[in-house]
């Protein structure tokens, strides 16, 4: 690991940025507050930034979260985090789509990976 268990790099997969802003006070905000509260560090790609925009601008998100509420949380998150553009490009994942987080915690070093997809990201080894 990078850093200590209090001073991590987290990278946070769309599922799990979009279900923070969905439901306060679940699993997912909280791991987002963890992941943008000093030392921890909050690391983002702009391809992992358009997919959380894509995602949470879907219509069926709109009766849970505002699109100002959506675009203030986005705001937030920009403000917090560290961006790190990947350079190589990694072919791992079930579903291609995830590749892009694996490479962010790649070129950034992450410690760990903020996920809830079961079937793709963590069910990977290691």
């Amino acid at each position: 690991m990078a850093g200590s268990a209090a001073d991590l790099i987290v990278v946070i997969d769309a599922s799990t940025f979009v279900s923070a802003a969905v439901k306060a006070d679940s699993l997912p905000e909280r791991a987002l507050l963890r992941a943008v509260d000093p030392p921890n560090r909050l690391i983002l790609s702009q391809e992992a930034e358009n997919e959380y925009r894509d995602v949470i601008f879907r219509p069926k998100f709109d009766r849970f979260v505002s699109v100002e509420a959506a675009q203030a949380d986005s705001r937030h998150c920009r403000r917090c985090l560290e961006r790190i553009e990947p350079t190589e490009a990694v072919r791992e994942c079930h579903d291609p789509k995830d590749d892009k987080y694996l490479a962010l915690a790649a070129a950034g070093r992450a410690d760990v990976i903020v996920s809830s997809d079961a079937r793709h990201l963590l069910s990977m080894d290691p």
